[in-house]
């Protein structure tokens, strides 16, 4: 982990709610960013613990990238626990305070990833386009 700004967030959307291009401006908000408020995102480091956390019996999922720099306003670094950091670091969960916007203005692109006994395959074939 480190404490500089990440070049691109991720969300993980599950196979239940199909991410289909083009995008649209304003995609569905799951349940769980709904109750909270805001839209849970992972960076590039906290891709496999999301993944295999919140996302171990799903057949296939749809990463959405979303490059920081275009969001970085409405960025909160949160622990899971609610406190707030300045910049990311050990533990803070970027999350998006924007209205529950999420679209083709904020999503830079999007990969689907296929569960395979794990999510190993598909973190190691992510390399070159899961960016810190």
């Amino acid at each position: 982990m480190t404490d500089t700004e990440p070049l691109y967030l991720y969300k993980l959307v599950p196979s239940s709610t199909p991410v289909r291009e083009p995008l649209l401006e304003r995609l569905e908000v799951s349940e769980i960013d709904q109750k909270s408020g805001f839209i849970h995102l992972s960076t590039a480091f906290q891709v496999p613990g999301t993944l295999n956390t919140f996302f171990h019996d799903e057949p296939l999922v749809y990463v959405l990238r979303i490059p920081y720099g275009s969001v970085e306003q409405d960025v909160r670094w949160e622990s899971p626990e609610g406190k707030v950091a300045p910049r990311p670091g050990e533990g803070m969960f970027p999350h998006l305070y924007n209205g529950l916007k999420l679209g083709r203005d904020e999503v830079e692109s999007v990969a689907i990833w296929t569960n395979q006994g794990g999510w190993e395959t598909a973190l190691t074939q992510a390399r070159p386009w899961l960016l810190y």
